[in-house]
């Protein structure tokens, strides 16, 4: 009888064990809270490379997470420029420097910028049946924005890799489809 009791508690404990690591794996980045939009003073919020600025009373959502990294990480690559007065805005954040528009560089999403961890290592872009090396220079703010410091553009989505015209050039993508475009990355 004994042996029955401890067989059952036993099952019980790896069927607990095997829906919590279940639960873990299925874990997604959630939404981390919300900003108010504020309006951009007059000359403020560089729109090129159609960014976007932040409207007045709208709320934006704001993550301190990424979806997990991986060795086929999906994301959406945006355009970036990394060049002194660029719609980037400041130096970017790994070294405090401006990077020409014909380098490929990146920036990632708060949750994958880790707290400057991908700092100046490369990345593998992978989009439109071709692969770049880019490295990480800045981090595209997923938890601020809507301030002089983020050229009021809302807060980065949590799924960014926002990339130099360098980048999209090398995966050939065609100038009218520069923008925004579906690609997976890795660490390289």
């Amino acid at each position: 009888m004994k042996k029955q009791v401890w067989s059952s508690v036993l099952l019980i404990c790896l069927s607990f064990l095997f829906a919590s690591s279940l639960c873990v794996e299925a874990q997604t980045c959630r939404p981390s809270g919300k900003i108010m939009g504020r309006k951009a003073p007059k000359g403020q919020c560089n729109e090129e490379n159609d960014s976007l600025c932040c409207i007045k009373g709208r709320l934006y959502t704001t993550y301190k997470c990424s979806p997990p990294a991986t060795n086929h990480t999906k994301a959406t690559l945006t355009l970036n420029s990394f060049e002194k007065g660029g719609d980037g805005g400041a130096p970017s954040e790994c070294d405090n420097q401006y990077h020409s528009d014909d380098t490929p560089v990146v920036a990632l999403s708060t949750g994958w910028f880790n707290h400057k961890s991908r700092c100046l290592n490369y990345i593998n872009i992978y989009g439109n049946g071709r692969s770049v090396k880019a490295m990480v220079v800045d981090e595209c703010d997923s938890t601020m924005g809507c301030d002089a410091d983020h050229d009021y553009q809302p807060p980065c989505p949590n799924n960014i890799v926002d990339a130099s015209k360098a980048v999209w050039t090398a995966l050939e993508v065609p100038l009218n489809q520069w923008g925004e475009m579906e690609i997976h990355w890795s660490d390289a």
